[in-house]
């Protein structure tokens, strides 16, 4: 019998938005949350020991029988229905798409299968949208086209004999080309926006869950290292989180010009040591950071956030995208007008095709789609920067390493 203690399922369960279905070998629910029962249409323990095929539409009962043996043979967490649409079907005979992960688990002796479930009739829809934005874009850029198109057939005829003219013209049509190509890329990066935000904030928050579930099995004293292991799991998952909407939030204030600098005078030493301390913590196996020479004396009247913040971003890039025994270098220099800061990996580099791209918003390089990251550290750091007057450059080799250049005026003007 499939029994939890009521406090801890409150805790784990009830409090999520995301639908919890537990199944034991036979395919029979011994346990859902408030948010399955409300997604699917039910009153509350309704659900108990009917058979997992209630919540699934007849058309797809044929070949669950065969994924459900087929995942008891090979347990292990994965999502459901790689590859293919899932649907839920609701009690009262309509069906819904859903994207569902599935957990195994053991207690009492006992095997157990529990699926994360969310409803995901507004994501669809929104790709719907998307897809007709994108039908009706192409289109528009048809029709322009051709309308271009005619434009300079007869602009050809008027000035073929005027060398200058058709200059103009041909950097007119140019002009209008670019306009359309940006067009269409903004429309692709809201549709790769949409992707990266669920998926960012997926992840994280479905780890979170499973490490809240696993602290209540451990108990005894002598499992405090289990539940240290998991508690450090939720605070680096919420750390991470908290970081994606500070940058959403910089976002925000850097398009409305609501950001305010505060500007003071500071040793640059104080930044490097802040810095460098928290990313110590983020290092992989063998990695060290090459700390600056000569730094003492050096000072800035600046925003001493700011470059805080750009030189904690390069820093933590630098060691994400570096392999193992690395060694990131930090090198600062200053004239009597410029501080100079270089930050040098010999990471996995950026693509040469990429690297027009690197600072634009929401951008990922090919080579780092697999890596944790939204795509905006770059452009808010370039932002500032240049708010400030300062500039971010890069040098990079794909496979060999980035070298990122931020300069900044010694005083603010």
């Amino acid at each position: 019998m499939f029994q939890i203690d009521q406090e801890i399922f409150n805790v784990l369960f009830q409090a999520v938005s995301e639908g919890v279905i537990v199944v034991d070998e036979q395919q029979n629910i011994v346990f859902t949350n408030s948010s399955t029962d409300g997604m699917f249409g039910y009153q509350k323990g309704e659900l108990l020991n009917q058979t997992l095929n209630v919540l699934i539409p007849k058309n797809y009962h044929a070949g669950h029988g065969a994924h459900f043996n087929g995942f008891m043979k090979h347990k292990e967490s994965r999502p459901m229905g790689r590859g293919r649409d899932l649907y839920g079907a609701h009690k009262d005979g309509s069906s819904f798409p859903v994207e569902a992960g599935l957990n195994p688990f053991k207690m009492d002796g006992e095997s157990y299968i529990m699926a994360l479930v969310i409803d995901i009739s507004v994501r669809k829809q929104q790709e719907i949208e998307i897809q007709q934005l994108n039908e009706e874009l192409e289109e528009k850029v048809l029709q322009r086209t051709k309308e271009l198109s005619s434009t300079i057939d007869k602009l050809k005829v008027v000035n073929i004999e005027l060398g200058a003219e058709n200059k103009k013209r041909i950097e007119a049509e140019n002009k209008i080309k670019n306009a359309l190509r940006k067009e269409i890329e903004l429309n692709e990066l809201k549709t790769k926006f949409l992707s990266l935000v669920s998926h960012e904030f997926k992840t994280p928050l479905s780890g979170i869950l499973t490490s809240t579930m696993l602290l209540g099995k451990y108990k005894l004293e002598e499992q405090q290292a289990k539940r240290d292991k998991h508690i450090e799991t939720i605070t680096n998952k919420v750390h991470y989180l908290n970081n994606i909407l500070n940058d959403f939030l910089s976002i925000e204030k850097l398009e409305t010009g609501n950001v305010n600098y505060k500007f003071s005078t500071f040793k640059l030493s104080k930044v490097v040591n802040e810095v460098v301390y928290n990313a110590n913590m983020l290092l992989k196996l063998g990695q060290k950071i090459k700390y600056p020479e000569n730094i003492d004396h050096i000072s800035l009247t600046q925003d001493e956030k700011i470059i805080e913040l750009a030189l904690s971003n390069l820093v933590n890039n630098a060691i994400k995208y570096s392999p193992e025994n690395a060694i990131v270098k930090i090198i600062i220099s200053q004239d009597s007008k410029n501080t100079a800061i270089q930050i040098v990996d010999n990471g996995m580099g950026i693509p040469e095709k990429d690297q027009k791209n690197i600072f634009n918003r929401y951008f990922r390089a090919e080579n780092a789609l697999l890596t944790q990251g939204t795509g905006i550290g770059l452009n808010i750091i370039k932002t500032h920067f240049e708010n400030l007057g300062g500039t971010i450059s890069f040098t990079s080799e794909e496979n060999k390493g980035s070298t990122f250049i931020i300069t900044i005026p010694n005083i603010a003007q």
